[in-house]
């Protein structure tokens, strides 16, 4: 077994484990990404990327936004519409800040081509990774590299930062140490990719009573919708004259009009809520959605993930240079309260547009009567611009 040794050993080559080894580098700290997929197939992979100004800023700040700034399309508002009509929360007046729709994948991209040309060590294709002796201080990994020989990696910490699919926080013993919350949400989003002209130039979040409808952009010529569907509904089920159909019922109106095209990717995605407390366990650690995920609706995933790495390469990096271990220590705790406003911003962005299965006409009622509250009240715009755009990472 060829053995190799480094800092911070990281599982998990997304923007939480790509990010961490990214800020590790700028403060003088080594660190290895030990990745399952191809880079091929992570930079291909295309995903959906609504970034908080936070986010933004600190992609800008630490060298890795050059494309972001070039291409991200920077959205200064979003548009509720309900009752046929459009409400707009303008972030640049309420709060001065913005958000950028840029996708996941390209800021895959930029981190990978960032942490290669910066001499950074992602082993892409590996196998079988398995982390070893976390309770010490002396944690090492095993894994299968692509061409099928055995490797060790000791570490002086881990990062587990391998996705909702994650093998690292099965390392948290449930229930003696870890707690998960979970959450399933009564309904689902049918999300398609089109090539069509963009239907706005700023998200459209409709409530129907025929149900939610989210419409979004990711190029020019490229756009991503979304629907609310029954949970247990069959992509089979949903033409493509279908979708469009349910989309101009949903959206169109006064000052709103969906632009068909070809639809070349469809899917359902299931609504859920997760997070996992302690989101560390000896010298192990977990970021993103290892730890927690939330819906879509508030656009948080990936900007949670950034932070708590904002949050944990500070941390390590007074660890590792300074032998203080406080906020190592202390790294839940410092993480977990914006974990739970996102978690409160989800929940209530979802539970004021979605039509809820076994509604009254007064919960209907009532739910129209929220969004007419919220956006009438520039206290109520305010609220949202500032949660949408994101709260601050220090």
């Amino acid at each position: 077994m060829s053995e190799s040794r480094t800092q911070v050993a990281i599982v998990g080559a997304g923007p939480a484990g790509l990010m961490l080894s990214h800020l590790l580098h700028l403060r003088g700290i080594e660190s290895v990404v030990l990745e399952a997929r191809s880079r091929e197939d992570i930079e291909a992979t295309i995903r959906a990327g609504v970034l908080e100004q936070n986010t933004v800023d600190l992609m800008v700040e630490t060298g890795v936004g050059d494309r972001l700034k070039a291409e991200g399309y920077e959205h200064h508002g979003v548009e509720f519409r309900f009752g046929g009509r459009g409400h707009r929360i303008a972030f640049d007046e309420l709060v001065g800040r913005a958000v950028t729709v840029y996708p996941q994948h390209e800021v895959n991209k930029d981190l990978i081509a960032r942490r290669l040309a910066d001499g950074g060590d992602i082993r892409f294709g590996v196998s079988d990774v398995q982390v070893h002796d976390h309770l010490t201080d002396r944690p090492y990994l095993t894994y299968t590299d692509p061409q099928g020989n055995p490797q060790r990696l000791d570490a002086r910490l881990v990062a587990g930062c391998d996705g909702s699919r994650t093998s690292t926080r099965g390392l948290i013993p449930e229930p003696q140490i870890r707690t998960d919350h979970f959450r399933q949400y009564p309904f689902a989003w049918l999300g398609i990719l089109a090539e069509a002209p963009r239907s706005s130039e700023e998200l459209i979040y409709a409530r129907h009573e025929r149900g939610f409808a989210l419409v979004s952009t990711r190029t020019a010529d490229v756009q991503r919708h979304y629907l609310q569907v029954d949970p247990d509904d069959d992509i089979a089920n949903w033409s493509d004259d279908r979708i469009w159909s349910e989309l101009h019922a949903r959206v169109d109106g006064e000052g709103a009009e969906i632009k068909d095209g070809r639809i070349f990717e469809k899917s359902i995605l299931q609504f859920r809520s997760f997070v996992c407390e302690p989101m560390q366990h000896g010298n192990l650690f977990l970021t993103g959605d290892a730890a927690h995920t939330v819906p879509p609706t508030g656009a948080k995933g990936l900007n949670l993930a950034v932070a708590d790495v904002f949050v944990l390469a500070r941390s390590m990096d007074e660890y590792l240079a300074r032998g203080d271990r406080a906020r190592l220590d202390g790294y839940t705790e410092e993480v977990l309260p914006r974990v739970w406003r996102a978690q409160h911003f989800s929940w209530w962005m979802s539970s004021m547009l979605h039509t809820h299965p076994g509604n009254s006409p007064f919960d209907n009622k009532r739910q129209d009567a929220e969004l007419d509250a919220v956006t009438r009240s520039v206290a109520g715009r305010t609220l949202i611009a500032e949660q949408y755009t994101g709260w601050p990472l220090v």
